[in-house]
């Protein structure tokens, strides 16, 4: 049985403490990228309460996703905004969630992401990583943005860490291993890469942030 609207948010601030709850509940993420980081960010920031997120992608759910990204077998094909927004609908009912089907490109950057408080960048390549970068601490100067580098392979999971850059973007991984130098990505990296992003939104939403 689903619980009343009434009953889930008690038990968030049963669990979290009012105070910090309502932080994360009057927060938007944007999410840029739903695969092995963003739906497993998207899983992370839903359970927890966030109150809006903003889930961005272009592309369909593949049967090579699914070793790593938060979809089902019965998916495949649907586009990975549907899919997660589906997924994350079962886990987080009352969640309130917007779906972006396009590029995210230099021109649309701004208006897609005008409403977000912190922006996760998920991206697979490092061109759309340098854009989305550069387009969100030049174009949102109010917006916070959680980026990704190196969770490739099976090296020591010691070696993910979060570390900020400058005063609004924070960086989150091994910041060295890539998909070509190794095995490629595998599930349990990829999604500790992808709680230090969501741990970080929430830091920053709670106004815990770093020196």
């Amino acid at each position: 049985m689903i619980p009343t609207k009434e009953e889930w948010y008690a038990a968030l601030h049963a669990r979290h403490g009012s105070k910090l709850q309502n932080r994360f509940s009057a927060g938007t993420a944007a999410i840029c990228g739903l695969g092995g980081l963003g739906s497993n960010i998207a899983v992370a920031l839903a359970r927890t309460g966030v109150g809006r997120l903003i889930l961005i992608d272009f592309d369909r759910v593949d049967i090579t996703n699914l070793h790593r990204q938060q979809y089902k077998a019965s998916q495949i094909g649907k586009y990975k905004t549907e899919a997660l927004a589906e997924n994350l609908l079962e886990i987080a009912p009352y969640i309130k969630m917007e779906t972006v089907t396009q590029r995210i490109t230099e021109d649309n950057c701004a208006s897609v992401l005008k409403d977000a408080d912190v922006v996760c960048e998920a991206f697979d390549t490092a061109e759309a990583k340098a854009m989305l970068v550069n387009g969100v601490l030049e174009q949102l100067p109010n917006c916070y943005l959680v980026a990704a580098s190196g969770m490739a392979g099976t090296g020591t999971p010691n070696a993910i860490h979060t570390r900020k850059i400058m005063k609004r973007f924070y960086l989150c991984g091994d910041e060295t291993s890539g998909v070509t130098d190794s095995i490629g990505l595998v599930a349990p990296r990829v999604m500790l890469c992808a709680a230090h992003q969501a741990h970080t939104v929430l830091r920053i939403l709670a106004g815990e942030l770093e020196v």
